[in-house]
């Protein structure tokens, strides 16, 4: 088995752990990865780690506001194309249009800092490129939300333009009390594809 020693506390990076006694209080500032302190290989014991900065691969930092706005910008554009999908376009508009402003926040990035000597605050780049090598992950994620957030605002527009083009057919189609009356609805429709996608079938 193998030797599972206790974790260093002056070494942890835990982001939720709180500061030690004394600290005065630092704003948020991307983590930079841990460079081996006897000066030998950057990737351990398991062997060279190609493609990748010193010290391992960039982690997930939930303190970080622009990574977090990427992660909401990809799942609320994937939900809201899949409500579009599923005939729900009040939702799927809610969320593409959050999709769009948490992704665009997320591409943007923050803006530089000077140092400031007075609180030992080095100055820090603006945006994604403060995030290191975190950067890349968060950007492909920012765009998928993007890109799936338009998808989603077109199929929400398109539904709604359709109500309203052939708002009298809507209508005839809520208020039908038989099967009859409902197919009677269809001659409200033009003789094109689109009605023949709108129509309702026997």
């Amino acid at each position: 088995m193998p030797d599972r020693r206790q974790p260093d506390p002056s070494t942890d990076d835990n982001p939720f752990a709180a500061p030690p006694e004394g600290r005065p209080d630092q704003p948020w500032q991307p983590r930079q990865p841990q460079r081996p302190r006897d000066g030998g290989d950057p990737s351990g014991p398991s062997g060279p780690n190609p493609g990748q900065e010193p010290g391992g691969p960039a982690r997930w930092d939930p303190m970080d506001p622009v990574q977090r706005r990427a992660r909401y910008a990809m799942l609320s554009g994937m939900w809201g194309f899949f409500f579009c999908i599923f005939g729900i376009p009040s939702m799927g508009l809610l969320l593409g249009a959050l999709a769009m402003y948490w992704g665009i926040s997320a591409l943007r990035g923050r803006p530089a800092t000077p140092a400031d000597p007075t609180k030992g605050t080095p100055a820090q780049p603006g945006g994604l490129a403060a995030l290191g090598p975190a950067a890349r992950p968060q950007r492909a994620a920012a765009i998928s939300g993007l890109v799936s957030a338009t998808l989603a605002l077109l199929l929400a527009g398109t539904s709604y333009g359709l109500q309203l083009a052939y708002k009298d057919f809507y209508v005839c189609r809520d208020d039908a009390l038989t099967q009859t009356a409902e197919l009677q609805c269809n001659t409200l429709l033009p003789d094109n594809v689109i009605g023949n996608i709108l129509k309702v079938q026997h």
